[in-house]
C-alpha cells in the first residue's frame, strides 16, 4: 500500500471522529509525526498503527488495501454526481441514489443528511401525509447515520428529535379528529 493512501485513510478516520491531531496523538507519538503519516511522508510502525486504530475506534483492516486498491472510475463519477446533487440541495435525488460501490460509506453519510433535510421540509406542513413522510425520512436518517466510517451522532440525534416531535404532532392531529 502506498504511504499516502494509508495516511489518507487515517486522516479520514480522524476527521470522521471530529478529532484534532493533538487529540489523537496523546503521549504516544508527536503531532508532527501524525501529520507526516497523514500526508504520506512517513510510514507508521505496527505499534503506531495499533495505537491509532484504538484511539480512532476502527478496525485495522479498514486501513488495509483491498486486493485491487484502485478507485473504480464509474463509482467515483457516481459519488461526485450525487455529491453535487447534495450541494445543490436536490435531496430527493440523493435519497433515491442506489449504488453498492466503494463509496458506500460516503454515500450513506450523504443520504443520512439528505433524509434529515427532507424530513425538516415536510415537518413544516400541517398535513398528516407530510408529517408521516417527515417521520419516515427521520427514521431513515437515524438509521443511515449509524452506518460506516462516517457515522454521525449529531445527525442521528437531530433525526431522533425530529422523529419524536413529528410523531407527537401526528398523534395530536389524529386525537383531534376523535
Amino acid at each position: 500500500m502506498e504511504k499516502n493512501t494509508l495516511g489518507k485513510r487515517i486522516k479520514e478516520a480522524r476527521l470522521a471522529k471530529k478529532m484534532t491531531q493533538s487529540e489523537v496523538v496523546g503521549d504516544f507519538i508527536t503531532r508532527n509525526m501524525l501529520s507526516q503519516i497523514e500526508s504520506g511522508s512517513a510510514t507508521p510502525s505496527v505499534k503506531t498503527l495499533e495505537y491509532l486504530c484504538k484511539v480512532l475506534e476502527i478496525e485495522p483492516n479498514t486501513l488495509l488495501p483491498d486486493e485491487n486498491d484502485s478507485i473504480n472510475a464509474p463509482d467515483a463519477e457516481g459519488y461526485i454526481s450525487i455529491r453535487k446533487e447534495f450541494i445543490n440541495k436536490n435531496y430527493k435525488a440523493v435519497i433515491e441514489y442506489d449504488a453498492d460501490d466503494e463509496f458506500s460509506d460516503e454515500i450513506c453519510a450523504l443520504k443520512a443528511k439528505a433524509c434529515l433535510m427532507e424530513a425538516r421540509e415536510y415537518s413544516g406542513s400541517d398535513s398528516a401525509t407530510d408529517l408521516q413522510k417527515a417521520i419516515d425520512l427521520a427514521k431513515q436518517a437515524s438509521e443511515l447515520s449509524k452506518r460506516g466510517i462516517f457515522a454521525d451522532e449529531s445527525v442521528k440525534s437531530k433525526a431522533d428529535e425530529l422523529l419524536k416531535a413529528n410523531a407527537k404532532r401526528l398523534s395530536d392531529y389524529y386525537r383531534s379528529l376523535l
